[in-house]
């Protein structure tokens, strides 16, 4: 156990944004998981920007890494577009 009140507070704010960060990344793999199983080409056009603006969030916080940002923006953006 750390014997510093530095060190302490600094257990209890990595322990804050290691939950938030988690819920973060939770709610985001929702999100795709949502956008991916859309069948209709209207509603999931209407939810890309939304997953796209939240990707960006993320890889701006350095929850996720920028190129992952990029690389399921791009996928999301294929599959919309492929959709009938």
């Amino acid at each position: 156990m750390a014997n510093h009140k530095s060190a302490l507070k600094r257990i209890r704010q990595n322990e804050v944004r290691r939950l938030r960060n988690r819920y973060y990344h939770k709610t985001a793999r929702t999100a795709l998981k949502v956008l991916r199983s859309e069948e209709n080409k209207a509603a999931a056009t209407e939810q890309l920007p939304k997953v796209i603006a939240l990707l960006d969030k993320l890889a701006k916080k350095n929850i996720i890494h920028k190129n992952k940002a990029a690389n399921l923006k791009s996928k999301l953006t294929k599959h919309v577009n492929k959709l009938a």
